[in-house]
């Protein structure tokens, strides 16, 4: 369903967007599962080129078939122009932010351990609020107890070992900045009245278009090896992709970016609890404390208390 009004004119439902951003957060946890196989078939540029492209696809349909819906809707062609408008801008530039935040993440996870690599890409927690600065936001005293909560349960649930800053490690916290920046992108043009599901297509075809030079460039794509990982690659561009993403963009619009941030930094947790049920991979009391203290901070991001801006 297509939306014609901007954020200033309606009501947000952040209900809404708890249920819409929780249910993303469980998909792209069972995304871990499904990535880890791909990558022996696949380069890191080739398996992201391809399943942001899968998405792209799969969203053109769904566009096509809300674009006729709205066209028997009484809407001012101006005001529809301008939604289409905003929404293209919108997807450009998170598409951009999205490619080099892959990029960053994929190099950073080959040069790093699986924990780090969670625990600094989570902190984009902290770098929502604090680059929500330059978009003139400001934060409340419980979303900034909230974000530490959180800080320190990626901490417990993901590093397990001494925390020392080399270059793998460097690029993933290039990466939190990057995808800290999409977050507040998507908010600001979803403000300014973008319809989500035409615009994470732009920004899937984006990021699918940027990195297919790439990946014919760094590495050597084969048939065959698209072939082997087109299960992993199917549910990555469908389900995490397609689906996850615009669930984000629909959560984001009901919810400020910061408490926003922090119910997405759930697939960290869901995609421990699914490797534990799923894989039969071990969970010790540390990670266990970590995953509550990231619900604890989520639960207490929603409390209708603490609204006095700091």
């Amino acid at each position: 369903m297509i939306y014609f009004l901007t954020m200033e004119s309606r009501r947000k439902k952040p209900l809404l967007g708890v249920i819409v951003l929780l249910l993303a957060t469980v998909i792209w946890g069972l995304a871990y599962i499904a990535q880890s196989d791909a990558m022996q078939y696949l380069g890191v540029l080739t398996y992201s080129g391809v399943r942001v492209l899968v998405g792209g696809i799969a969203l053109v349909p769904v566009v096509c078939i809300m674009h006729r819906l709205s066209a028997n809707r009484t809407v001012p062609k101006e005001q529809r122009q301008r939604q289409v408008h905003v929404s293209f801008i919108g997807g450009i530039v998170c598409g951009i932010f999205m490619c080099a935040a892959m990029v960053f993440q994929q190099y950073g996870i080959a040069y790093s351990s699986v924990g780090k690599s969670g625990f600094l890409t989570a902190l984009y927690i902290v770098l929502v609020p604090v680059c929500g600065i330059l978009f003139g936001r400001r934060v409340t005293w419980l979303s900034a107890l909230c974000v530490a909560i959180a800080l320190v349960g990626s901490y417990f649930l993901c590093v397990k070992e001494d925390l020392v800053i080399a270059f793998g490690d460097w690029m993933l916290i290039g990466d939190a900045v990057l995808f800290a920046f999409q977050i507040l992108f998507i908010d600001r043009f979803l403000a300014r009245g973008a319809e989500p599901v035409l615009m994470t297509c732009i920004e899937f075809w984006t990021a699918g278009l940027l990195l297919l030079p790439l990946m014919f460039l760094v590495e050597t794509p084969t048939w065959g090896g698209v072939w082997a990982a087109r299960v992993t690659i199917l549910y990555a561009g469908l389900a995490s992709g397609a689906v996850g993403y615009t669930m984000q963009m629909i959560g984001q619009r009901e919810m400020e970016p910061t408490a926003a941030s922090l119910l997405m930094s759930l697939e960290s947790v869901f995609a421990a609890l699914f490797g534990w049920l799923l894989l039969g991979e071990q969970m010790q009391l540390r990670e266990l404390f970590g995953c509550a203290l990231v619900f604890l901070a989520v639960i207490l991001s929603q409390l209708p208390i603490g609204r006095q801006e700091a």
